[in-house]
């Protein structure tokens, strides 16, 4: 099993009193955000070093624990010991550690005691060689933490740890280039908030097909770093985005066919920003719900379109849209989508422009019918599939 161990023990450079792993980190704390990537490379347990409990501190255990690991708070290596179970590997993160998901799993890939190191350019990189530094993280066996334990306890923990798992030959593996720009050591509160809007803004998903891509994610993560440093809250976008949805259903309705597909377009960017702000605070029922609220919306506009035209026909090409939709949403988890490929969130983006000149049928045509090319591209991919 895997276990993290994460230092929390120094204060901010500039907040006196506050320990800097609480400080903000792209919407959560640095110690919650440390946290989500052990969790996300296998952690099952998280223990926590450190010197003293801080209302922040008890805040972000307890928003930690509901990820579905068992956490728990210790002071000194003997209580770690205790805690950890006797054969589990502990993936080590140094306080105030700044770094990546693909860089913690680089580690967690490892076998036996392993030091991440870099060259000893940054002074805050504790120096273990004569141009080697650690660059914060570690993997380690539970032995390394009982030879801690039997030391004087006026040890610095953390210290102590790094120099007995160095001088037992622990391998080292070097922090890769590409990583340098996303790894470091922070504790200063203004740099730790920029550095991790721009870290979670690169967290945020990419879809491949282009309206999921270009229409919702790229404005949500365009977004995202303004709103995180004000503290926006993930119910505001939610609330906005159902006013507005429910707004651009009645303009539809109305027969104001263009207006209402605008304003369910905005709604569906509003549902998937709050989406996003609600799964980076580990908000669990507000980001499921969230995300499937754009492409609900998306198949609502082309029932609502359907509706509005009063004809049978107008119906059916709107039903057998959504069901094409959906199959395609379907097949889409199983195949590599392409850019082209349609999605129900491209739905009321191709109806548009027909809208706008008044040919609702016509938009419903379209849509379905590319939600029909992209099915059958898609089940000829599956079929390709070796």
């Amino acid at each position: 099993m895997l276990a993290g161990l994460i230092f929390a023990t120094e204060d901010a450079e500039d907040r006196a009193g506050t320990l800097a792993e609480t400080l903000p980190f792209g919407g959560l704390t640095l110690i919650e955000f440390q946290a989500r990537l052990l969790i996300a490379a296998g952690a099952t347990q998280i223990v926590l070093a450190v010197a003293r409990m801080t209302p922040g501190l008890l805040g972000a255990i307890s928003r930690i624990g509901r990820r579905g690991v068992t956490v728990d708070a210790v002071r000194t290596a003997a209580e770690a010991v205790e805690t950890l179970h006797p054969l589990a590997r502990v993936a080590v993160v140094a306080d105030g550690v700044v770094t990546t998901g693909d860089t913690v799993a680089l580690l967690a890939a490892e076998r036996g005691d392993t030091l991440l190191v870099a060259d000893d350019g940054d002074d805050r990189f504790e120096r273990i060689g004569v141009s080697t530094a650690w660059a914060g993280l570690a993997l380690i066996e539970v032995a390394r933490i009982k030879d801690v334990a039997a030391m004087p306890h006026d040890y610095d923990f953390q210290s102590t740890l790094l120099r007995i798992v160095a001088q037992s030959g622990a391998r080292q593996i070097r922090l890769p280039k590409s990583a340098e720009s996303t790894h470091g050591i922070e504790r200063d509160s203004q740099a730790l908030a920029r550095w991790g809007n721009a870290i979670v803004a690169t967290l945020m998903a990419r879809p491949e097909r282009w309206a999921d891509r270009y229409a919702t994610a790229l404005p949500a993560r365009l977004s995202l770093p303004p709103l995180l440093a004000r503290g926006a809250p993930s119910w505001a976008f939610s609330l906005g985005a159902a006013v507005a949805g429910l707004g651009g259903l009645a303009a539809i309705l109305s027969g104001w066919l263009a207006i209402g597909l605008v304003v369910l377009l905005a709604a569906m960017l509003l549902a998937t920003i709050g989406h996003t702000l609600a799964w980076l605070r580990d908000e669990a029922l507000p980001a499921r719900l969230l995300a499937v609220a754009a492409p609900g919306m998306a198949a609502a506009s082309l029932l609502a379109v359907g509706g509005a035209t009063h004809l049978a026909l107008g119906w059916a090409l709107a039903l057998g849209a959504v069901i094409a939709g959906g199959l395609v949403e379907r097949i889409a988890l199983a195949a590599w989508p392409h850019r082209w490929w349609s999605s129900l969130t491209a739905a009321p983006i191709v109806m548009l422009p027909f809208a706008l000149f008044g040919y609702p049928l016509v938009a419903l045509g379209a849509a379905g019918l590319y939600a029909t090319a992209t099915l059958a591209a898609a089940i000829e991919t599956l079929i390709e599939k070796p």
